[in-house]
Protein backbone atom coordinates (compact mmCIF):
# COMPACT_ATOMS: atom_id res chain seq x y z
CA UNK A 1 0.00 0.00 0.00
CA UNK A 2 0.25 3.72 0.17
CA UNK A 3 0.25 3.53 3.70
CA UNK A 4 2.97 6.80 2.84
CA UNK A 5 0.31 8.29 4.97
CA UNK A 6 -2.16 5.98 7.20
CA UNK A 7 -3.37 9.09 7.54
CA UNK A 8 -2.84 10.34 3.81
CA UNK A 9 -0.30 9.02 1.90
CA UNK A 10 0.76 12.35 -0.43
CA UNK A 11 3.30 10.41 -2.08
CA UNK A 12 6.61 10.10 -1.73
CA UNK A 13 6.20 6.52 -3.33
CA UNK A 14 3.24 6.53 -5.33
CA UNK A 15 2.57 3.12 -5.02
CA UNK A 16 4.10 1.44 -1.70
CA UNK A 17 4.28 3.71 1.38
CA UNK A 18 1.46 4.12 3.40
CA UNK A 19 -0.44 7.67 4.51
CA UNK A 20 -7.60 -1.49 22.08
CA UNK A 21 -9.17 -3.66 24.28
CA UNK A 22 -11.58 -1.53 25.40
CA UNK A 23 -11.21 2.41 23.86
CA UNK A 24 -8.64 4.05 26.53
CA UNK A 25 -9.75 6.70 28.62
CA UNK A 26 -8.37 9.83 27.18
CA UNK A 27 -5.75 11.49 29.65
CA UNK A 28 -7.19 14.55 31.47
CA UNK A 29 -4.88 16.73 29.63
CA UNK A 30 -5.67 15.58 26.59
CA UNK A 31 -9.56 15.58 26.18
CA UNK A 32 -11.14 17.36 23.86
CA UNK A 33 -12.57 20.02 26.09
CA UNK A 34 -9.48 20.85 27.95
CA UNK A 35 -7.55 21.34 24.92
CA UNK A 36 -10.18 23.57 23.40
CA UNK A 37 -10.44 25.67 26.26
CA UNK A 38 -6.93 26.10 26.42
CA UNK A 39 -6.12 28.58 23.33
CA UNK A 40 -3.80 31.46 24.09
CA UNK A 41 -2.85 34.35 21.72
CA UNK A 42 0.57 32.75 21.79
CA UNK A 43 -0.31 29.59 20.20
CA UNK A 44 0.61 29.16 16.79
CA UNK A 45 -1.02 27.83 13.58
CA UNK A 46 -0.49 24.13 14.12
CA UNK A 47 -2.43 24.61 17.76
CA UNK A 48 -4.75 26.50 15.90
CA UNK A 49 -5.76 23.86 13.13
CA UNK A 50 -5.73 21.44 15.88
CA UNK A 51 -8.47 23.27 17.73
CA UNK A 52 -10.72 23.49 14.69
CA UNK A 53 -9.93 19.90 13.89
CA UNK A 54 -10.86 18.93 17.64
CA UNK A 55 -13.79 21.19 17.41
CA UNK A 56 -14.89 19.33 14.40
CA UNK A 57 -14.54 16.22 15.66
CA UNK A 58 -16.67 17.31 18.40
CA UNK A 59 -19.50 18.11 15.96
CA UNK A 60 -19.49 15.16 13.81
CA UNK A 61 -19.72 13.30 17.12
CA UNK A 62 -23.01 15.19 18.24
CA UNK A 63 -24.16 14.63 14.73
CA UNK A 64 -23.85 10.81 15.31
CA UNK A 65 -24.99 11.03 18.50
CA UNK A 66 -21.04 10.05 19.65
CA UNK A 67 -19.19 11.17 22.70
CA UNK A 68 -16.32 13.07 21.19
CA UNK A 69 -14.05 12.06 24.09
CA UNK A 70 -13.68 9.09 23.15
CA UNK A 71 -12.75 9.41 19.63
CA UNK A 72 -8.52 9.66 19.46
CA UNK A 73 -7.02 11.98 17.11
CA UNK A 74 -3.32 10.86 15.96
CA UNK A 75 -1.39 14.05 14.75
CA UNK A 76 0.41 12.30 11.86
CA UNK A 77 3.81 14.77 11.63
CA UNK A 78 5.39 13.46 8.64
CA UNK A 79 8.31 15.59 7.12
CA UNK A 80 7.48 18.52 9.63
CA UNK A 81 9.91 19.16 12.12
CA UNK A 82 10.30 18.82 16.07
CA UNK A 83 9.43 22.38 16.55
CA UNK A 84 5.90 22.05 15.26
CA UNK A 85 4.99 18.96 16.89
CA UNK A 86 6.20 20.88 20.27
CA UNK A 87 4.01 23.18 19.30
CA UNK A 88 0.78 20.84 19.42
CA UNK A 89 1.94 19.25 22.30
CA UNK A 90 2.08 22.03 24.65
CA UNK A 91 -1.71 22.94 23.42
CA UNK A 92 -2.57 20.03 25.18
CA UNK A 93 -2.25 16.89 22.72
CA UNK A 94 -0.08 13.74 23.27
CA UNK A 95 -1.35 11.29 20.77
CA UNK A 96 1.18 11.60 17.21
CA UNK A 97 1.41 9.68 14.51
CA UNK A 98 4.55 8.62 11.75
CA UNK A 99 4.86 6.78 8.71
CA UNK A 100 8.40 5.90 8.47
CA UNK A 101 10.41 4.11 11.08
CA UNK A 102 13.42 6.27 11.01
CA UNK A 103 11.51 9.36 11.57
CA UNK A 104 9.80 7.94 14.38
CA UNK A 105 13.34 6.95 16.02
CA UNK A 106 14.38 10.40 15.55
CA UNK A 107 11.54 12.72 16.97
CA UNK A 108 10.77 10.28 19.64
CA UNK A 109 13.34 11.23 22.34
CA UNK A 110 12.72 15.07 21.51
CA UNK A 111 9.61 15.10 23.18
CA UNK A 112 8.27 14.13 26.43
CA UNK A 113 7.53 10.58 27.26
CA UNK A 114 3.56 11.09 27.72
CA UNK A 115 3.45 11.32 24.28
CA UNK A 116 1.56 8.08 22.38
CA UNK A 117 3.36 7.37 19.33
CA UNK A 118 1.01 5.33 17.23
CA UNK A 119 3.07 4.07 13.47
CA UNK A 120 0.95 3.99 10.59
CA UNK A 121 3.10 3.21 7.82
CA UNK A 122 4.30 -0.23 5.86
CA UNK A 123 6.46 -1.98 8.62
CA UNK A 124 9.15 -3.96 7.29
CA UNK A 125 10.47 -6.69 9.04
CA UNK A 126 13.97 -5.48 9.57
CA UNK A 127 12.82 -2.67 10.78
CA UNK A 128 10.98 -4.13 13.39
CA UNK A 129 13.97 -4.32 16.21
CA UNK A 130 14.96 -0.69 16.08
CA UNK A 131 11.71 0.93 15.91
CA UNK A 132 10.22 -1.09 19.62
CA UNK A 133 14.21 -0.71 20.77
CA UNK A 134 14.14 3.06 19.55
CA UNK A 135 10.51 4.11 20.74
CA UNK A 136 9.99 2.86 24.19
CA UNK A 137 6.58 4.54 24.10
CA UNK A 138 5.23 3.41 20.96
CA UNK A 139 1.64 2.92 21.98
CA UNK A 140 0.09 1.19 18.73
CA UNK A 141 1.64 -0.21 15.49
CA UNK A 142 -1.59 -0.15 13.30
CA UNK A 143 -0.23 -1.56 10.35
CA UNK A 144 0.07 -5.47 10.82
CA UNK A 145 -1.21 -6.83 7.74
CA UNK A 146 0.12 -10.49 7.85
CA UNK A 147 1.32 -13.38 9.96
CA UNK A 148 4.93 -12.83 9.25
CA UNK A 149 5.17 -9.07 10.63
CA UNK A 150 2.85 -10.01 13.16
CA UNK A 151 5.15 -12.93 14.85
CA UNK A 152 8.23 -10.65 14.17
CA UNK A 153 6.76 -7.98 16.23
CA UNK A 154 6.10 -10.06 18.67
CA UNK A 155 9.61 -12.12 18.82
CA UNK A 156 10.76 -8.67 19.26
CA UNK A 157 8.58 -7.25 22.09
CA UNK A 158 9.36 -10.40 24.04
CA UNK A 159 12.97 -10.17 23.58
CA UNK A 160 13.33 -6.69 24.88
CA UNK A 161 10.86 -7.17 27.57
CA UNK A 162 8.36 -4.27 26.77
CA UNK A 163 4.59 -4.64 28.27
CA UNK A 164 2.48 -5.95 25.40
CA UNK A 165 2.20 -4.00 22.35
CA UNK A 166 -1.17 -3.53 21.13
CA UNK A 167 -1.79 -3.59 17.17
CA UNK A 168 -3.95 -3.08 14.86
CA UNK A 169 -4.85 -5.20 11.91
CA UNK A 170 -5.29 -3.23 8.32
CA UNK A 171 -7.28 -4.11 6.14
CA UNK A 172 -7.51 -3.40 2.30
CA UNK A 173 -11.16 -2.05 1.85
CA UNK A 174 -10.92 -0.33 -1.74
CA UNK A 175 -9.49 -3.61 -3.51
CA UNK A 176 -6.50 -1.65 -4.57
CA UNK A 177 -3.12 -3.23 -5.68
CA UNK A 178 -1.37 -0.65 -4.66
CA UNK A 179 -2.24 -0.57 -0.98
CA UNK A 180 -1.36 -2.44 1.56
CA UNK A 181 -3.61 -4.88 4.09
CA UNK A 182 -5.06 -7.99 4.27
CA UNK A 183 -8.10 -8.39 2.09
CA UNK A 184 -11.59 -8.50 4.18
CA UNK A 185 -12.27 -11.93 3.63
CA UNK A 186 -8.91 -12.76 5.31
CA UNK A 187 -8.96 -10.53 8.49
CA UNK A 188 -10.65 -12.78 10.93
CA UNK A 189 -7.80 -15.18 10.73
CA UNK A 190 -5.31 -12.28 11.00
CA UNK A 191 -7.10 -11.04 14.24
CA UNK A 192 -7.36 -14.90 15.74
CA UNK A 193 -3.45 -15.43 15.02
CA UNK A 194 -2.26 -12.30 16.94
CA UNK A 195 -4.75 -12.93 19.97
CA UNK A 196 -3.78 -16.89 19.92
CA UNK A 197 0.05 -17.07 18.93
CA UNK A 198 1.69 -13.79 19.69
CA UNK A 199 1.05 -13.28 23.54
CA UNK A 200 3.24 -10.12 23.41
CA UNK A 201 0.57 -8.12 21.02
CA UNK A 202 -2.78 -7.14 22.10
CA UNK A 203 -4.68 -7.08 19.23
CA UNK A 204 -6.99 -3.57 19.77
CA UNK A 205 -8.83 -2.81 16.28
CA UNK A 206 -8.77 -2.87 12.54
CA UNK A 207 -7.68 0.57 10.29
CA UNK A 208 -7.91 1.33 6.66
CA UNK A 209 -6.45 3.74 4.14
CA UNK A 210 -9.11 5.57 1.75
CA UNK A 211 -9.03 5.89 -2.35
CA UNK A 212 -6.14 7.16 -4.46
CA UNK A 213 -7.40 10.63 -3.81
CA UNK A 214 -6.81 9.77 0.27
CA UNK A 215 -10.37 9.90 0.59
CA UNK A 216 -12.79 6.87 1.41
CA UNK A 217 -16.54 6.33 0.56
CA UNK A 218 -18.90 4.94 2.67
CA UNK A 219 -18.95 1.64 1.75
CA UNK A 220 -15.33 1.34 2.27
CA UNK A 221 -16.19 2.37 6.32
CA UNK A 222 -18.96 0.46 5.77
CA UNK A 223 -16.69 -2.50 4.95
CA UNK A 224 -14.53 -2.05 7.78
CA UNK A 225 -17.88 -1.98 10.79
CA UNK A 226 -18.75 -5.46 8.77
CA UNK A 227 -14.71 -6.89 9.41
CA UNK A 228 -15.36 -5.86 13.02
CA UNK A 229 -18.45 -7.55 13.72
CA UNK A 230 -16.99 -10.76 11.77
CA UNK A 231 -13.65 -10.19 13.91
CA UNK A 232 -15.87 -9.65 17.44
CA UNK A 233 -17.99 -12.60 16.84
CA UNK A 234 -15.02 -14.92 16.04
CA UNK A 235 -12.89 -13.70 19.07
CA UNK A 236 -15.75 -13.51 21.34
CA UNK A 237 -15.17 -9.91 22.32
CA UNK A 238 -17.84 -6.74 22.28
CA UNK A 239 -17.32 -4.47 19.29
CA UNK A 240 -16.84 -1.16 21.45
CA UNK A 241 -13.39 -2.96 22.32
CA UNK A 242 -12.23 -3.22 19.12
CA UNK A 243 -11.33 -0.24 16.97
CA UNK A 244 -11.75 1.19 13.73
CA UNK A 245 -9.15 3.70 12.50
CA UNK A 246 -10.25 4.93 9.84
CA UNK A 247 -10.85 8.53 8.56
CA UNK A 248 -8.23 11.46 7.21
CA UNK A 249 -8.15 15.02 6.79
CA UNK A 250 -10.44 14.57 3.19
CA UNK A 251 -12.56 12.20 5.03
CA UNK A 252 -12.41 12.05 9.05
CA UNK A 253 -15.93 12.92 9.44
CA UNK A 254 -17.62 11.27 7.66
CA UNK A 255 -15.73 8.50 9.19
CA UNK A 256 -16.12 9.85 12.83
CA UNK A 257 -20.32 9.63 12.03
CA UNK A 258 -19.93 5.88 10.57
CA UNK A 259 -18.02 4.81 13.61
CA UNK A 260 -14.63 5.68 13.76
CA UNK A 261 -12.73 5.47 16.85
CA UNK A 262 -9.29 7.01 15.31
CA UNK A 263 -9.02 9.66 13.20
CA UNK A 264 -5.08 10.15 11.64
CA UNK A 265 -4.95 13.83 10.88
CA UNK A 266 -2.03 15.49 9.02
CA UNK A 267 -1.68 18.55 6.71
CA UNK A 268 -4.83 19.78 7.91
CA UNK A 269 -2.86 20.27 11.50
CA UNK A 270 0.46 20.35 10.28
CA UNK A 271 0.10 21.69 6.85
CA UNK A 272 0.88 20.45 3.10
CA UNK A 273 3.61 17.66 3.15
CA UNK A 274 7.49 19.09 2.91
CA UNK A 275 9.57 16.41 0.55
CA UNK A 276 13.05 17.13 -0.13
CA UNK A 277 13.51 18.33 -3.76
CA UNK A 278 15.04 15.76 -6.53
CA UNK A 279 18.23 16.54 -8.03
Amino acid sequence: MSNTEAEETETADPRKNHDSAKLPEPSSSSSLGLQMSAASATDGVAAAALRSVLQRVKQAAERSGRVSELIRVVAVSKTKPVTLLRQVYDAGHRCFGENYVQELIDKAPQLPEDTEWHFIGNLQSNKVKPLLSGVPNLAVVETVDDEKIANHLNRVAGNIGRKPLKVMVQVNTSGEESKYGVEPSGCVELAKHVSTNCPNLEFCGLMTIGMPDYTSTPENFKTLGNCRSEVCKALGMAEEQCELSMGMSGDFELAIEMGSTNVRIGSTIFGAREYPKKQ
